[in-house]
């Protein structure tokens, strides 16, 4: 880990630099880094999925056993906190949406526009898979959860779910 610290410091000391030395990269490079931000937010979201698969397939205590170290945290907290970062990569996906509305719009002044919609559609199907995968584990474990959790949590789900629709 202090390891990947060291090279972070160090790539985010070279960007600094660059960024000083041009005063802004190019858009592709901007593009590139958003996507990559957005992957890598998916994939810690499928992981969460798998930790709460893995926590609730374990289940706390079940059979008279200690529960792992791998799992030290509570099954709510845990989805509570894949329910958050689910929202965030929404807002990443609603953010990407409003920029490629706004392209479209300039391109009809004369602008260019050259933006591909399949890798926003791919984000789109990325994050309902992993919505409904979650939102299947959150169902699983409604005993765990209690009925005032559970529906906000329902209720956080639909929003996610609707804003993505409408948008």
């Amino acid at each position: 880990l202090r390891l990947v610290a060291v090279v972070r410091a160090i790539l985010e000391g070279e960007k600094a630099a660059v960024l000083k030395r041009d005063h802004h990269l190019p858009l592709s490079f901007h593009r590139r880094q958003e996507e990559l931000k957005f992957s890598l937010g998916l994939q810690r979201l499928q992981h969460r999925v798998r930790e709460i698969q893995a926590l609730r397939d374990e289940g706390p205590g079940r059979d008279g056993a200690v529960q792992s170290p791998t799992a030290p945290r509570e099954l709510p907290t845990l989805i509570l906190e894949a329910v958050k970062e689910l929202e965030v990569a929404k807002s990443q996906v609603l953010k990407r949406i409003q920029i490629w509305k706004r392209q479209q719009q300039l391109a009809g002044n004369g602008a260019i526009f050259e933006e591909n919609l399949a890798p926003l559609q791919k984000r789109c199907e990325n994050l309902v898979e992993v919505y409904f995968q979650l939102q299947q584990q959150v169902m699983a474990a409604s005993a765990e959860l209690g009925p005032e959790l559970l529906a906000r949590l329902l209720e956080r789900f639909n929003e996610v779910l609707s804003s993505l629709v409408k948008r």
